[in-house]
């Protein structure tokens, strides 16, 4: 069946260059504002007027810019500061110097702040930084002597500036970090999903071909064995596994990039599936299967996992049983789960049993059945008692919250 890389784009940061768009919009606004009620008083009103017809053409034109950080280049950073050191440091010229002495704003006003959070959302507050500096000696040489409300708003800027900086720089880390951590979730699930079915299928054909070889003898024995030694390397890669490197450390502008392998849509049922038609096949004259009148309803990819889990329980039953073993199969449908209990009548299992077969790379019951009901948010339960045989109790939410694409394919074998 095909399947189809989902790619989810995370960014702490457009929100950020959102709300400096906005803030830029407004400052220019409040500056513009401020000066028409104040017009009277100033020396040269014309060159006020003249920059600020220069500041509404260009806040507006270079909007895109500051919509992520690909947009805001160097380039256009430096010649937005410059806008806002020309507008400080042409205050004097246009204002009445008895407002300049007495702490006027100058004619950018806060919307010079705008220009150094750009600085700071692009490169992280060592670009604050220099922006910030620069901006305060130009308001120190607009001013021509260090004022004392001249420096607090020189340092409150600074100190702004910076702070904001390195939060975006601590935010882009973390998100690096996340979005990390999801596509080696993401990776790890596909790689426990792939293992289930080689584990379910190669691996019970390589097992079958190593006992019949050895029953027969002669060249079938030398293949037999040749089997086994695969068999063995194959569940070593299997137990172990490989995790594909995170492509996440890729820098995109709109944020870090996460890659998940999942189902396309159209390859299930629509509705829901009933769990009697999938158990049904593995009924016979050795499995008992008891089960309710009425339908038992699950999610399609719920009610495909959950069978192969019982699949992998009967196939453990055989496999270390008898070919002639006895089993039953109990469905309940719970309000909000199903349980499925399957029970055999052989020797159990001895204590300490599964953790050795794990270390041996015998991961069935860890991939087979407890795998496939921990995605789907279940939970399997091995109860087995030396003499008094082994019951394996599957329970699978109603509401699967496992992770798509890890969906199992075709009837599942299993060695313990």
């Amino acid at each position: 069946m095909a399947r189809r890389e989902r790619v989810m784009r995370m960014s702490v940061e457009l929100p950020l260059w959102r709300a400096l768009a906005g803030y830029r919009v407004l400052t220019m606004l409040y500056a513009i504002g401020f000066f028409a009620t104040a017009h009277s008083g100033f020396a040269r009103p014309w060159l006020a007027v003249a920059y600020y017809a220069v500041l509404f053409v260009w806040t507006l034109a270079t909007l895109p810019r500051v919509t992520n950080a690909a947009n805001c280049t160097k380039r256009f950073l430096a010649a937005d500061l410059t806008v806002a050191l020309t507008g400080i440091l042409l205050t004097p010229f246009a204002d009445a110097h008895e407002r300049v002495m007495d702490g006027g704003p100058t004619l950018p006003s806060i919307w010079t702040a705008g220009s150094v959070l750009a600085f700071a959302i692009k490169g992280g507050w060592r670009w604050a930084a220099v922006a910030s500096t620069l901006v305060a000696v130009a308001n120190l040489v607009e001013r021509g002597t260090p004022a004392r409300d001249t420096v607090h708003n020189v340092v409150l800027v600074w100190v702004a500036s910076i702070a904001i900086g390195y939060v975006v720089e601590v935010a882009r880390a973390s998100e690096r970090t996340l979005a990390r951590a999801l596509e080696i979730e993401a990776a790890t699930r596909e790689r426990e999903r792939l293992a289930r079915d080689i584990h379910d299928s190669v691996l019970q054909v390589l097992a079958m071909v190593q006992r019949r070889g050895a029953v027969i003898g002669g060249e079938a024995a030398e293949l037999g064995r040749l089997a086994g030694e695969q068999e063995v390397a194959l569940r070593t890669l299997v137990s172990g596994g490989l995790v594909p490197v995170s492509r996440v450390s890729e820098d995109a502008a709109e944020g870090a990039v996460v890659r998940m392998v999942e189902e396309p849509e159209g390859t299930a049922p629509d509705g829901p599936v009933d769990l009697r038609a999938l158990l049904a096949p593995y009924a016979g004259s050795l499995v008992n299967l008891a089960e309710p009148g009425a339908p038992v309803l699950l999610a399609p990819r719920a009610a495909r996992e959950l069978a192969a889990a019982v699949g992998a329980a009967l196939d453990n039953v055989r496999e270390h049983v008898g070919e002639q073993a006895r089993a039953w199969i109990l469905v309940e449908d719970e309000p909000d789960e199903v349980i499925v209990t399957v029970r055999d009548e052989g020797p159990g299992i001895p204590d300490g049993r599964l953790a050795e077969a794990e270390g041996e790379g015998r991961l069935g019951v860890a991939l087979s059945i407890r795998g496939r009901l921990r995605d789907l948010g279940g939970t399997a339960e091995l109860i087995s008692v030396p003499g008094q045989g082994t019951e394996v109790e599957l329970k699978a939410p109603k509401k699967t919250t496992g992770t798509r694409g890890t969906g199992a394919r075709g009837k599942a074998a299993d060695h313990e």
